[in-house]
């Protein structure tokens, strides 16, 4: 027998539902799409469950816990209603472990890159994750992670596609402060991913997959400009060796192990 290690931290059990099931990406070669987009689920900052967690980072910040299992102390139906996390959790730098367990969250945002003290990030069996923001790797004390890989985008095992992003978006086209996250994996971006500088010339996004922790995750980066892009490293050996925009047309290496 082998210990749950996730048994404090998957919240009550509930009578209905606490999460939105997702198949986005299959589960093999032969049952992947040809082409993904992205969850364009908008968070309800009215919800019972968001303002239960506004509370519960609130009371991390100020006690400066050091291990924060939110979903944990919110009910079945509050875990429904949290699709991504609040930009407070810039907050918690003193917080060394986070675990996101099981969770309906579609996108976390780019503000975890200020949790300076991050040296574990478990966010296991929320499957509705498939990408993660490249603010991610500012976390430069992460050691340790736990992902439901096989949910990823171009996850090694079977390479599912990346959403097609827009190489390049002028302010004129597109206001970055209102976006469709269902188009840009977001709902506004204030601060280049790499330089931390305003975004308000042009908007360049590409993907990239690096080392986080103990995997290789599909990171999205919103650029301020071409020299940013081009400031990225180089992804991950056996993964697209260049930052790319997505889509279906975008080769990738043969499936392998991890």
């Amino acid at each position: 027998m082998f210990p749950n290690r996730f048994a404090d931290a998957a919240g009550p059990a509930s009578d209905v539902p606490d999460r939105d099931r997702c198949r986005c990406v299959g589960d093999s070669a032969a049952t992947r799409p040809a082409a993904v987009s992205f969850h364009g689920d908008r968070q309800d900052t009215q919800a019972p469950g968001w303002r239960h967690l506004l509370a519960l980072i609130d009371q991390a910040a100020a006690d400066g816990r050091t291990v924060f299992k939110p979903f944990a102390e919110l009910s079945g139906p509050e875990r429904r209603q949290v699709v991504t996390l609040p930009p407070a959790m810039a907050k918690l730098t003193a917080v060394r472990h986070l675990v996101l367990y099981d969770t309906n969250l579609v996108r976390i945002p780019p503000e975890i890159g200020a949790m300076t003290g991050l040296e574990a990030f478990e966010p296991y069996w929320s499957h509705r994750l498939h990408w993660y923001p490249y603010e991610l790797t500012r976390c430069a004390r992460l050691a340790w992670s736990t992902v439901s890989t096989r949910v990823l985008y171009g996850n090694v095992k079977f390479r599912p596609p990346f959403p097609a992003l827009r190489p390049v978006t002028a302010t004129g086209e597109a206001d970055f402060a209102a976006l469709d996250p269902g188009t840009w994996g977001t709902d506004g971006v204030q601060a280049c991913s790499i330089c931390d500088g305003p975004v308000d010339r042009e908007l360049r996004q590409v993907w990239i997959s690096c080392r986080v922790g103990t995997d290789v995750l599909p990171l999205l980066v919103n650029a301020c400009s071409a020299a940013c892009v081009a400031a990225l490293p180089e992804p991950h050996p056996g993964y697209v060796p260049a930052p790319h925009t997505g889509g279906p047309d975008i080769a990738q290496p043969a499936p392998g192990r991890k």
